[in-house]
């Protein structure tokens, strides 16, 4: 495993850690028991940094990282989120005794007493805007029921508000070969603030995999579904934004990226993986299969000077005009 540092937070973070939104709920059916396999398999690989949130599976993602990492929690940080089990535009989520409830309830459920990365889950921009949640994370952080704070954002622009606030130390972004936008401004403006970068959705809800068509279909509780258009929440968490049938045809132009380098999930990883400002990427996983295929873009090659202009022309040519929502 190589490790790399996550801003300023004193923290050394593998380089293929994970999140857990899958294995908590909204992406088809789980098991349990091999959810906590393939958690053990990762750790045994030197996984030392998992990303969850207090509304995957209503805690039962923390309360999963918890019995997986009993007596490894000086070894193995976790990151988790807050505010979207309240209204996400109502000014009372933030406030300081909201903000310490949920923060309490994610301690419980870790049975933890202090959260390696609290993260503010995804908020208007307005919330980021006013700042007045940045004050309450301050006040947890000194008094130790938090290390280190941050923000997953939806868009680079969010990301960018977010580096106005010292205290800000890690952004999550939706990035991968199918949204690009940070690459311009705000990798290299967090980079220069040592705030560091988690990257979620790397294989953009799958497409990255290559094994979709445009007949695939996914179970009704599968976030593939039922927010394919941003039904249910941000559009860019699903398929990037992308609507999903030229989501299929796009990722069908990248296949070549597996050339030498295994499978396109593999490349595509590490292809995120070669820009220095990213402290690490977060696939999720349901079973210990796909989590092993994950580490192996550890032992993948990565891409010359000449494959990473072919991809951001592809990125601004064909992919970009696509998106959809602010990104």
């Amino acid at each position: 495993m190589n490790y790399r540092q996550l801003g300023r937070t004193g923290l050394q973070v593998s380089e293929v850690s994970f999140g857990t939104w899958a294995i908590g709920g909204s992406w088809g059916a789980t098991d349990d028991q091999e959810s906590l396999r393939a958690l053990e398999t990762a750790i045994d690989e030197g996984v030392n940094f998992f990303d969850t949130a207090d509304v995957y599976g209503d805690g039962h993602s923390e309360r999963l990282l918890a019995q997986a990492t009993k007596g490894k929690e000086d070894r193995v940080h976790i990151a988790t989120k807050f505010c979207r089990r309240g209204d996400i535009h109502d000014p009372a989520t933030y406030a300081e005794e909201q903000v310490r409830a949920y923060c309490e309830d994610s301690l419980r459920n870790l049975q933890r007493e202090a959260i390696d990365l609290y993260q503010v889950h995804c908020p208007p921009q307005a919330v980021l805007e006013d700042g007045r949640v940045f004050e309450v994370l301050d006040k947890l952080q000194s008094e130790g029921k938090i290390r280190a704070y941050g923000v997953s954002v939806e868009s680079a622009e969010e990301g960018l508000i977010c580096l106005r606030y010292p205290g800000v130390q890690a952004l999550q972004v939706i990035f991968n070969l199918l949204r690009q936008k940070p690459l311009a401004e705000l990798f290299p403006k967090a980079h220069a603030h040592g705030v560091g970068i988690l990257v979620r959705l790397p294989l953009a809800s799958g497409l990255l995999t290559g094994k979709f068509t445009k007949e695939s279909r996914f179970e009704p509780d599968d976030h593939r579904s039922f927010n394919r258009n941003g039904e249910s929440f941000n559009v860019g968490e699903t398929f990037a934004g992308l609507p999903f049938e030229k989501g299929v045809e796009l990722a069908d132009e990248l296949r070549w990226i597996a050339e030498g380098r295994g499978t396109m999930a593999r490349a595509a990883q590490r292809w995120i993986l070669d820009s220095p400002e990213i402290s690490c990427i977060i696939p999720g996983f349901k079973n210990k299969a796909q989590l092993q295929e994950n580490l192996l873009t550890l032992d993948t090659p990565g891409f010359s000077t000449e494959e990473q202009e072919r991809l951001q022309r592809f990125y601004s040519e064909q992919v970009a005009p696509h998106i959809r929502g602010p990104y």
